[in-house]
C-alpha cells in the first residue's frame, strides 16, 4: 500500500512497520496546512491497516522541522477532522477555531493513536516542529538534534500543544520558554524527553530496527500497554492543561491584534531567525 502526497511520503508497511516522511526539505519541513492534513491522512491509513503494528515518522533534509510556515496563505478548504469550524469568522473566533483544529486537535488525535508510534529526529526542531515530535511515543534523535520553542518572542506562551512541563520538567520548561534557547539531544535524553541519541548515519537504521523489534509483540498487548501509560498521564491532568494553555495562547494573540493589528509580535520573527542561526546555545548574548 503506497499513497501519493505532495508534502509527505507514505513509504508503505514492511515487517509490521509503517514509515511516513515529511518531504519538504527545501522549506526545512515547515508545516503548511496541506502538510498537516496529509500527515493526518497518512497516520489514519497506518492506524486503520491491520498489517501495521508500529508507525514511524521521519523527515527529509538537514532539519526535522522549522515549525509553522508563517508564509502559508492557502485557504483552508479541507473538511475539518474534528468538530471545530468557522475558520473564516472575524476576530479571535476564526483564529481560535483554526488553531484548535490544525494544531491542538490534530496533535491530540496523533497522541491517542492506539498503536505504538515513533519519530526519528535530526537537526533543528523549532517551535511548531515540537508538535510533530511530542505526540509520539518514542523519540530517537541524532546527535545534532536541537529542540527549541522561542515563540515567547511572538508575545504568546508557547506552541499550541503545550506539553513542555511533561516533556522536560517544570524548571527546564520555564528556561526553555523564557530564553528561547535550544536543548540538545543529550540534554533531552537526560530529561527523559528523548529515548535514544545516535549518530546521524545510524538514525534510520536504529529507529527501524527498534520499530521492527516492537512490531514482533502481540498487537493487543501493545495497545493495552500504551493505553495504560496514556491514562496515567491523563489522570495527571495533561488534557485540561493543554486546553488551558490554548486559552492563554489566544489571550496573547488577541492582545497582539489590539496593539499591533497582527496575531504575533511584529519583531518576533527576526528575533527567532537570529537565534536559530547561532552556532551555540545558552550563551545569552
Amino acid at each position: 500500500m503506497v499513497a501519493k502526497f505532495q508534502f509527505i511520503r507514505f513509504e508503505g508497511i514492511e515487517d509490521g512497520v509503517a514509515r511516513i516522511v515529511l518531504a519538504r526539505p527545501e522549506k526545512r519541513n515547515a508545516q503548511n496546512k496541506s502538510m498537516l492534513y496529509e500527515l493526518n491522512d497518512a497516520l489514519d491509513m497506518a492506524s486503520h491497516d491491520v498489517d501495521c503494528k508500529v508507525i514511524v515518522l521521519a523527515a527529509d533534509g538537514p532539519d526535522f522541522s522549522s515549525g509553522h510556515d508563517l508564509k502559508d496563505r492557502e485557504p483552508l478548504t479541507r473538511k475539518p477532522v474534528g468538530t471545530w469550524a468557522g475558520f473564516g469568522q472575524p476576530g479571535i473566533e476564526g483564529h481560535w477555531a483554526f488553531e484548535e483544529e490544525l494544531y491542538l486537535g490534530l496533535c491530540w488525535r496523533w497522541r491517542n493513536i492506539p498503536k505504538p508510534t515513533m519519530v526519528e529526529v535530526q537537526g533543528r526542531v523549532i517551535a511548531g516542529g515540537l508538535m510533530l515530535v511530542w505526540p509520539f511515543d518514542i523519540i530517537v534523535a541524532s546527535e545534532d538534534a536541537r529542540f527549541s520553542d522561542p515563540v515567547v518572542a511572538f508575545g504568546v506562551n508557547g506552541v499550541e500543544y503545550f506539553g513542555h512541563p511533561w516533556e522536560v520538567g517544570v524548571r527546564k520548561a520555564k528556561e526553555m520558554l523564557f530564553t528561547g534557547e535550544a536543548l540538545t539531544a543529550e540534554e533531552c535524553k537526560a530529561l527523559g524527553m528523548v529515548n535514544h541519541v545516535v549518530s546521524r548515519e545510524e538514525l534510520k537504521e536504529f529507529t527501524m530496527k527498534m520499530a521492527k523489534h516492537i512490531a514482533r509483540q502481540p498487537m493487543l498487548g501493545l495497545k493495552l500497554a500504551k493505553q495504560s501509560v496514556n491514562q496515567m498521564q491523563d489522570a495527571q491532568g495533561l488534557w485540561p492543561s493543554l486546553q488551558a494553555a490554548m486559552s492563554l495562547q489566544h489571550m496573547g494573540h488577541a492582545h497582539e491584534r489590539l496593539i499591533h493589528e497582527s496575531a504575533i509580535e511584529p519583531e518576533g520573527g527576526e528575533k527567532i531567525k537570529k537565534q536559530a542561526k547561532k552556532k551555540e546555545s545558552n550563551n545569552f548574548d
